[in-house]
């Protein structure tokens, strides 16, 4: 069988990029697919790719930062398939490059409300339905501004830390409920943002950010196909038990790891560690 057969996803940012990657991942492994994205061309590709798989899949044109479109794709999604297994929020932009007092405020406020914000009003709406079933798996992606701070990139990496913290907050709030929360690092993959992210990078003199981006524009990025497995493992029944962890694609043997969540659990590994002297 399938790792996913007859699994509900509901996968946000699907329209393009890793977003697109899972949703067809999970579509070879079984799962019925609700796909969110802004672009409604974007969303009607990737469901017609997905759908070669013999996927059932439901688009919902969403904006995750409005909190009624978020509503309407999770009932949306309910009213299809009767059950959401999985969430994955994947929907994130780069945000402004440059020094934080020249970046503009509003594409500032717009990179935290999109990878924040946007990703806390679809666990808002999908944790309700996870708690009814006593089951469930959110994915959260991360990125490499969660783990390293990056000068010049001061909306991008204060949002993505936030989204490792509220996963560790989220999933010991749902411990014994069925629910596993855990965050995605994906690696520098050659999307859109990289693209967009390296040509702002040139314009505001952020030499690190623009070097790097040239590196994985140029193929020198982390494997999409990889982090779309491991988006897999973490929905899958390998990573039963572990919750409130983030795991990188380009850093972690996740295939490994099933043999030791019992002891990972026990453990401060794989989260963001704290002071405790």
């Amino acid at each position: 069988m399938a790792e996913l057969e007859g699994k509900t996803a509901l996968i946000t940012g699907a329209g393009r990029g890793i977003g697109q990657a899972i949703a067809l991942a999970y579509a070879r492994e079984g799962a019925n697919l609700s796909l969110a994205a802004r672009s409604v061309a974007e969303l009607e590709e990737t469901a017609a790719e997905c759908r070669k798989f013999g996927a059932e899949v439901l688009i919902t044109p969403t904006d995750v930062t409005d909190v009624g479109q978020v509503e309407r794709l999770a009932a949306a999604t309910i009213e299809r398939y009767s059950t959401i297994d999985i969430l994955v929020n994947n929907a994130g932009i780069g945000g402004p490059v440059g020094v934080l007092e020249d970046n503009d405020l509003d594409a500032w406020i717009d990179t935290i409300q999109i990878n924040l914000i946007g990703l806390y009003l679809c666990c808002r709406a999908v944790v309700p339905v996870m708690k009814r079933q006593n089951s469930g798996r959110i994915v959260n992606l991360s990125g490499a501004g969660a783990a390293n701070a990056w000068a010049n990139m001061s909306a991008y990496c204060s949002s993505k830390a936030a989204v490792v913290r509220l996963t560790e907050v989220l999933a010991l709030e749902l411990a014994d409920t069925g629910i596993t929360v855990n965050a995605l690092g994906p690696g520098s993959v050659h999307t859109r943002m990289w693209d967009e992210m390296t040509e702002d990078a040139a314009r505001a003199g952020a030499d690190l950010i623009h070097e790097v981006g040239l590196r994985v524009t140029s193929g020198g990025g982390a494997s999409i196909d990889r982090c779309a497995d491991l988006a897999v493992w973490l929905a899958g029944n390998g990573a039963d038990g572990l919750s409130g962890r983030i795991i990188s694609a380009f850093n972690d043997d996740f295939d490994a790891l099933t043999p030791q969540i019992t002891e990972i659990m026990a453990s401060d590994r794989y989260t963001m560690r704290v002071d405790r002297g």
